[in-house]
């Protein structure tokens, strides 16, 4: 039994949608359990992964509502006494509270697993609302019999703060698949783009975490060094308009295409790939550009420097914005540097990152936990 919040576009539903396509169903029987996307969020089982059934629990969604999470919760404790499975496995904050608690009130013998594909320790919430993430965690995890992170920097962060234990601590990396790439120029005219310029690419959630604050102030830099880079944004948030306003009324040279189904589409047009957030777990949009062979320039948080090798695959810099604007003076200057990175972004993330070892991985850890005389 997998259980998610929701299915918005982004990492997490990314890697549950692998699980749920390439998992021997020979071997496992397995059911997808999430909530409803927010109005502003766009829904990756509507867009994206229509071919993967899911069994939609309101309440379990983004909002807090006292209502609402004693309605999913008691609709996840009916629905794991109906399926009886052997395992929960739980994604993201929210169902990984309300899974593990139903989980044991249902009385059922199921192996508890909960993935943190990120955390809310930093960037999140002042003091005091992170003392009670903290707390929360520390009580889950003396339920939980497994717990993962998807990068070492995300679970010694974890194991820092006092959260479950070295022992049932494991990593399990994301693992993903572009398809094939169109031709740049499709690509460029399909979004309107000067096929004149270098497109960097900003890729993601449009949300305060990932900063396109400091992504505008960084493209004003270049725009004041007048060096001869443009840049789009491709994906949604409450911050959309925010950023579209700026960008008007400073004239910058940033094209909005909104959260795009196309992935490698987007990754055609741009060539190189800018991320700076505040906060990471393991960015699926890096290891995406990686895969298309682009350079990235990133903000060394999260586990960031475990998909991006500094000055091997890409740039990993501060947060300041003067750096992260040197990076991206020194690849638009640099024609064989982009090519070099590029090329080995695209070994590295195709040897470390497939959805095929990804699914093997949870395969085999389903069966070593369920084989355990300890597992209960």
């Amino acid at each position: 039994m997998r259980i998610i919040a929701r299915m918005n576009v982004g990492g997490p539903a990314v890697q549950v949608s692998g699980l749920m396509r390439g998992f021997n169903s020979n071997e496992f029987e397995h059911r997808l359990y999430t909530g409803f996307c927010a109005t502003d969020e766009a829904d990756y089982l509507d867009s994206v992964a229509k071919d993967i059934p899911a069994i939609r629990i309101d309440g379990l969604g983004r909002r807090v509502s006292l209502r609402g999470d004693i309605r999913a919760f008691l609709s996840l404790v009916k629905a794991i006494r109906e399926f009886k499975p052997n395992i929960i496995h739980t994604h993201t904050a929210k169902a990984g509270l309300l899974g593990r608690l139903a989980s044991l009130v249902s009385l059922q013998k199921s192996v508890r697993v909960h993935t943190f594909h990120g955390h809310l320790l930093n960037g999140y919430f002042g003091s005091f609302k992170r003392k009670l993430v903290v707390i929360a965690e520390k009580s889950l995890a003396l339920i939980t019999q497994q717990l993962l992170a998807v990068g070492e920097k995300v679970r010694q962060d974890l194991l820092g703060a006092g959260i479950g234990s070295k022992g049932k601590f494991g990593l399990m990396p994301p693992g993903l698949a572009i398809g094939n790439l169109p031709s740049k120029n499709d690509a460029l005219t399909f979004f309107g783009l000067n096929n004149e310029r270098l497109q960097c690419a900003f890729i993601g959630r449009v949300t305060q975490i990932k900063r396109p604050d400091r992504f505008l102030d960084v493209v004003s830099e270049i725009k004041k060094r007048q060096i001869s880079l443009d840049f789009f944004i491709a994906g949604d948030g409450e911050l959309r308009e925010v950023c579209r306003e700026r960008i008007i009324a400073e004239n910058l040279p940033v094209k909005v295409l909104g959260w795009q189904s196309h992935i490698e589409k987007v990754l055609s047009a741009a060539d190189i790939v800018v991320l700076t957030s505040d906060n990471e777990g393991t960015p699926l949009s890096l290891i995406q550009a990686g895969m298309a062979g682009l350079p990235v320039v990133s903000t060394n948080v999260g586990s960031v420097h475990e998909v991006v090798l500094d000055n091997v695959t890409g740039l990993v810099t501060s947060l300041d914005v003067q750096e992260i604007a040197d990076a991206l003076e020194k690849l638009v200057s640099e024609k064989t540097l982009r090519a070099q990175l590029g090329n080995a972004a695209q070994d590295f993330t195709l040897a470390n990152f497939g959805v095929e070892r990804l699914v093997h991985d949870h395969e085999e850890l389903y069966k070593k936990l369920l084989s355990s005389p300890t597992k209960f």
